[in-house]
């Protein structure tokens, strides 16, 4: 399972002109899933959201978790976290997981970080969407449950 955590002061999730989802304050997440992902990989990366330090104290340095500022989640289903770029020009998909079994365990890790208190607004598994969001910071993170990130 693979994630791109964004520091956020507004983000929002548009399909077919409509608002799907929409946060202040907190972090706007893509989050990819592969074949062998399971729940335990979803609890591992809910976790690390909820508490990763990457908010402001009142000295500047990035001291808080999104639990410590009460932000929220806009979380995206995002399949072209897999995509393999290395041969040719078209990006391959074939480590992302098939929709089924993808959509199973990014439901999950929403579910683990609401079980944990916090706002989280998604957009439309498999949609097509406009994701729009001002990127604070920036902060941009790249997370693995794999231990690669």
């Amino acid at each position: 399972m693979k994630i791109v955590i964004q520091r956020a002061k507004h983000a929002k999730v548009i399909v077919e002109g409509k608002i799907v989802g929409e946060i202040e304050n907190g972090v706007m997440v893509l989050v990819g899933i592969t074949h062998d992902d399971t729940a335990a990989d979803a609890e591992y990366l809910a976790e690390k959201v909820a508490n990763l330090r990457i908010f402001e104290d009142e000295t500047g340095k990035m001291n808080h978790s999104l639990l410590d500022v009460n932000g929220q989640v806009l979380s995206v289903s995002q399949f072209t976290l897999y995509g393999d770029c290395r041969k040719g020009r078209r990006p391959n998909y074939m480590d992302a997981a098939k929709p089924d079994v993808a959509n199973v365990i990014y439901e999950l890790f929403n579910t683990k970080l609401r079980e944990k208190g916090i706002l989280v607004e998604t957009g439309i598994f498999g949609a097509m969407m406009d994701v729009q969001f001002t990127n604070v910071g920036p902060v941009t993170l790249i997370v693995e449950s794999n231990g690669k990130g």
